[in-house]
């Protein structure tokens, strides 16, 4: 369990002490991808992140470490004041569901909340077009 103040790194992913950690269950949109709403492209990636900073600002998080990911990153389950915060960022709908959270992502869908109110490239595919294999 590590706790304590933590800092939005993108949509999914935050630092925690010296630690840097990736919300397991959840995939969001990278800093740098646009989404369109009404016709519109907007910064998803950014507004995923300010999503994920309003949720953590000045609060005590709580995080229960299970695993890494791909590349190496722990993997967490955090919460904020006994919430869930990846299942609140799928339910916001500033991150789509990734192993976990169906529930969250249909209320999402139905309500056309954050990414639902308009047409997004899921995180994963939008990765593999734009981002260099390591």
């Amino acid at each position: 369990m590590l706790d304590g103040r933590a800092y939005a790194v993108d949509g999914d992913t935050i630092r925690l002490r010296d630690t840097r950690i990736r919300l397991k269950g959840i995939d969001a949109p990278e800093l740098d991808q646009t989404c369109l709403k009404a016709g519109q492209s907007y910064p998803c990636g950014e507004q995923a992140r300010n999503a994920l900073i309003a949720i953590i600002l000045k609060q005590q998080v709580e995080c229960r470490l299970s695993g890494r990911d791909r590349y190496k990153r722990p993997l967490a389950h955090c919460a904020v004041g006994g919430k869930d915060i990846g299942a609140r960022m799928v339910e916001e709908g500033w991150a789509v569901a990734y192993g976990g959270y169906a529930g969250e992502e249909a209320l999402a869908r139905r309500r056309s909340a954050g990414l639902w109110a308009g047409t997004f490239e899921y995180p994963r595919d939008w990765r593999r077009k734009h981002v260099p294999a390591n």
